[in-house]
């Protein structure tokens, strides 16, 4: 994958136009979130994630969707109001935005050619979905709707400048 994914165009959940350009140097943990889903409980397990390593590098970044059984129905202050009051969500999250389909955002596109899923398939399968991208966007890895956060800190660690 090359740099380009810090120049897609972004809009963050309270409606500001950017890049990820700010966060080209980091590890990127970019998560398809649902408000409504059994998943959603893992926000607490990515905000644990975030501030556990945030100062050596990581950004979860959050991006909702209601593509799958539309377990995301609200708008984005509303989507914002509920991260922050039940799970205590300071990640960056980002507007609502579609992951698959004709509709699907530049940077999920970008992001699924770069890591496939299960048999080489494009599509994101469900809410959760979780792509880990290392610094300058050297690689990407995808994790299943199903992998606990804490399960990927072992992989985050890999990405993670070495202590001097």
């Amino acid at each position: 994958m090359s740099a380009a994914i810090y120049d897609i165009p972004c809009t963050t959940i309270e409606g500001e136009n950017t890049t990820l350009e700010a966060h080209k140097d980091k590890v990127l943990l970019v998560v398809n979130t649902a408000s409504k889903c059994g998943f959603t409980p893992q926000y607490k397990g990515l905000e644990a994630l975030h501030k556990k390593y945030a100062d050596q590098g990581l950004v979860v970044l959050g991006f909702p969707c209601n593509q799958f059984k539309q377990q995301e129905p609200e708008g984005d202050s509303a989507i914002a109001s509920f991260c922050e009051m039940n799970f205590g969500v300071t990640f960056p999250l980002f507007a609502k935005l579609d992951v698959n389909g004709p509709g699907a955002h530049p940077l999920y596109e970008t992001l699924k050619a770069a890591a496939p899923g299960v048999l080489g398939s494009k599509g994101v399968k469900w809410n959760f979905t979780k792509f880990l991208v290392a610094p300058g966007g050297q690689s990407v890895e995808r994790f299943a709707p199903a992998t606990a956060p804490e399960k990927m800190a072992s992989a985050i660690e890999q990405l993670l400048p070495k202590a001097q």
